[in-house]
C-alpha cells in the first residue's frame, strides 16, 4: 500500500488583489471575482525562484523525517524555472540536505500532480531498495504573463507558490490508489512560450517583440476546438480513476481540481454531481502550475474537511493537452 504521509506548502508574502489586476487587464474587479473567481494571489519578487519555493515548501515535513531517509526527490512543478535547459532538482537536494537521495525532475505542465503520484507509486512498488519519495514543485508563472497582450492576458490567475508531498510503503494518511491519464496531441501547438527554444531562439528581436511570454497562437480557434471536450475529459478521467480503484462517482467525497475559472468549475463539479462543498477551489491562491491539485489536498486537510474512509480525487489538466486524475483514500485522521 503506497501513502501520502504528509503535504506542506510555501506561499510567497506578495499578494495581487482583484483590483490590482483590474489595474493590469482592464478587467472589472467584480468580474474577475465572480466570472474568472479570484480574489487575489501570490507574487513572488525577483529574488525568489520555483525552486526556491519548493525548497521552502518541503522545509516542515523534513522536521519530521529524517532527510537520510528519503531515497528519491522528484520535481514535478512548472518548467519555468530560474534557468532554460536546467534542472531544479538537483539544486532542491543539496539545499535540503537529501544526501542520499537522487533527484529528477518530471515535466507535464498543469497536469503533472496526479501523473507525478502514480510514477512515484509504482516507483515504490517496484523497487524494494525505494520507502520515501519526496515529491515537490515550485511555480512562479506570474511572471510569463504579458498584460499588454490581448491573447493571453486572460492567463491573469497565474501565481505563484510551493508544494510538496512525502511518500511512503507505511505511516501514511492517504492511500494511493489508481489514476488515468488522457491526451490529445492536436492541441500541441496552441499555448507556449514562442522564443527561448531551438524554434525560434533568443535574440534582440524577440525581447523587443515580447516573444519571452507564455501566448496563445490563436485563442478563438483553440476556444472552439476545446470547449467541446474540455469538461467531458476532465469527468473521462475523474470517473476511470474511481471506477479502476473500485469506487463510482458518488462515493467521491473531495475533489481536487486545477484552479480554472469559475464557469469551468462549475461545469466540472456539476458533470460529476458534487456539490461545489465538495471541491476545494483556489479563488485565494490562483493557478499554480501543476501544483494546484496538492494545494487543494494541504488545504483541506488543515481545514479539516476530510476523515477517515473518504475518497478523494485529484484532477488537473495541461496544455499540450493533457488530462489526468488519481484518486486517493484518507486511511487515517
Amino acid at each position: 500500500m503506497i501513502q501520502i504521509v504528509q503535504t506542506s506548502t510555501y506561499f510567497p508574502p506578495g499578494i495581487e488583489t482583484a483590483k490590482d489586476l483590474e489595474e493590469k487587464t482592464s478587467i472589472p474587479e467584480h468580474v474577475i471575482i465572480e466570472k474568472f473567481g479570484l480574489y487575489e494571489k501570490h507574487v513572488a519578487d525577483s529574488s525568489t525562484h520555483a525552486s526556491d519555493m519548493a525548497i521552502k515548501a518541503a522545509l516542515p515535513i523534513l522536521e519530521k523525517i529524517d532527510p537520510l531517509a528519503i531515497d528519491v526527490i522528484i520535481y514535478f512543478g512548472s518548467p519555468f524555472k530560474d534557468y532554460g535547459v536546467w534542472s531544479s532538482a538537483p539544486k532542491i537536494q543539496y539545499e535540503l540536505g537529501v544526501k542520499n537521495a537522487y533527484a529528477f525532475e518530471i515535466m507535464n505542465v498543469s497536469s503533472c500532480f496526479p501523473i507525478a503520484l502514480k510514477v512515484a507509486k509504482d516507483m515504490l512498488n517496484a523497487d524494494k531498495t525505494v520507502n520515501h519519495i519526496l515529491l515537490v514543485g515550485g511555480c512562479k508563472e506570474s511572471q510569463i504573463i504579458d498584460y499588454e497582450n490581448p491573447r493571453s492576458r486572460f492567463m491573469f490567475n497565474f501565481a505563484d507558490g510551493g508544494a510538496a508531498a512525502l511518500l511512503s510503503k507505511d505511516d501514511g494518511k492517504f492511500e494511493i490508489l489508481e489514476s488515468s491519464i488522457y491526451t490529445d496531441g492536436s492541441f500541441h501547438d496552441d499555448i507556449r512560450v514562442p522564443a527561448g527554444g531551438s524554434a525560434l531562439p533568443a535574440s534582440h528581436e524577440t525581447v523587443e517583440n515580447n516573444l519571452h511570454f507564455i501566448d496563445v497562437k490563436d485563442p478563438a480557434d483553440m476556444k472552439e476546438r476545446l470547449d467541446p471536450v474540455s469538461v467531458s475529459n476532465f469527468i473521462k478521467v475523474v470517473k476511470e480513476s474511481v471506477e479502476k480503484s473500485g469506487y463510482n462517482l458518488k462515493d467521491i467525497d473531495m475533489l481536487l481540481p486545477l484552479h480554472t475559472k469559475k464557469s469551468m468549475f462549475k461545469q466540472i463539479v456539476g458533470g460529476l454531481n458534487l456539490p461545489e462543498e465538495k471541491a476545494i477551489y483556489l479563488d485565494h491562491y490562483g493557478h499554480m502550475s501543476s501544483l494546484d491539485p496538492l494545494i487543494g489536498l494541504d488545504i483541506a486537510e488543515s481545514e479539516k474537511k476530510l476523515k477517515k474512509g473518504n475518497i478523494v480525487v485529484a484532477v488537473s489538466a495541461g496544455t499540450g493537452y493533457t488530462w489526468a486524475a488519481t484518486t486517493l483514500r484518507k486511511i487515517r485522521d
